[in-house]
């Protein structure tokens, strides 16, 4: 199975310098010297260079297969990647269940969520989640929007949802609740337009996840490994802290999350795991 196929520029961890047997050579032959004339300075790692349009096309393909196969979403849902070479843009499947998307499916939108390509298929009316998060956070790469019944029923019951282990570090101290109908009064509950997707921006602002009050949410993340595998644990995680009922649920510290979210980065491992779950059924 080809793995790590997200660790590029933008859309994954930096890559390592190979020259670790010059610096030990250096430092074994010249350390009096380098001591005395000042450290010389070390190059940053290289960029690498963005993830090719097909293999991003297919990978978001897979996310969409995933997230159906995890309960994220349902017939409903999204997940969306920002075009690497181009972050005014954004790739999205057309209006579609997600465990149907296949590579023709994906469009690419701009800002305003125009079809940069004149298609003219019909789209998600939630569109404005992504184009609204994109435009106001350029540290996001992928967003997902679940449907997980867990993740709607917190955004309802006035608790606040903790990281009950550490998968669910990036929960920290808490998620903000976008509640639609303070900002807009009744409506269909759908983030249908620009004005409603800002206002969910607004309430995101720099956090990582966010729950929509009687809908569902929204996971952000630095790839698209990262934004689904946050969208899957915070479903984990709303289930754990409602199947405890009202138990005294000891928590991560804010120190503990903080330090398990540093080492749960993109979910290489659920990523390759879920990929093969969602390929043998194919």
């Amino acid at each position: 199975m080809e793995k790590n196929n997200l660790r590029d520029a933008g859309f994954g961890r930096r890559g390592f310098l190979s020259g670790s047997s010059l610096l030990l050579t250096g430092a074994l032959l010249g350390a009096s010297e380098g001591v005395k004339a000042g450290a010389a300075p070390v190059p940053n790692p290289p960029e690498d260079a963005p993830q090719d349009k097909a293999s991003l096309l297919a990978d978001l393909v897979t996310a969409n297969h995933i997230l159906q196969d995890q309960g994220v979403v349902d017939g409903y849902g999204h997940v969306s990647v920002r075009n690497p070479t181009n972050p005014n843009h954004f790739y999205i499947s057309r209006w579609l269940a997600p465990d149907l998307v296949t590579p023709g499916d994906i469009v690419e939108l701009d800002l305003d969520c125009v079809p940069v390509n004149g298609d003219t298929r019909k789209l998600y009316s939630e569109r404005w989640i992504h184009s609204e998060i994109y435009r106001v956070r350029p540290d996001v790469k992928s967003i997902v929007h679940t449907h997980a019944p867990t993740v709607v029923l917190m955004g309802v019951i006035n608790e606040p949802l903790l990281p009950i282990y550490h998968m669910g570090g990036f929960i920290g101290t808490g998620l903000p609740t976008f509640d639609i109908r303070k900002s807009f009064g009744m409506t269909n509950m759908l983030i249908n337009d620009a004005a409603k997707g800002k206002a969910l921006a607004q309430a995101l602002s720099d956090r990582p996840a966010a729950m929509m009050r009687g809908h569902g949410g929204i996971t952000v993340g630095n790839s698209i490994m990262h934004s689904v595998g946050r969208s899957v644990y915070l479903k984990i995680n709303a289930e754990m802290h409602l199947q405890a009922g009202n138990r005294n649920i000891a928590t991560l510290a804010p120190e503990e999350a903080h330090l398990a979210e540093a080492g749960n980065q993109e979910f290489p491992k659920d990523w390759d795991l879920w990929k093969r779950a969602v390929m043998s059924k194919r």
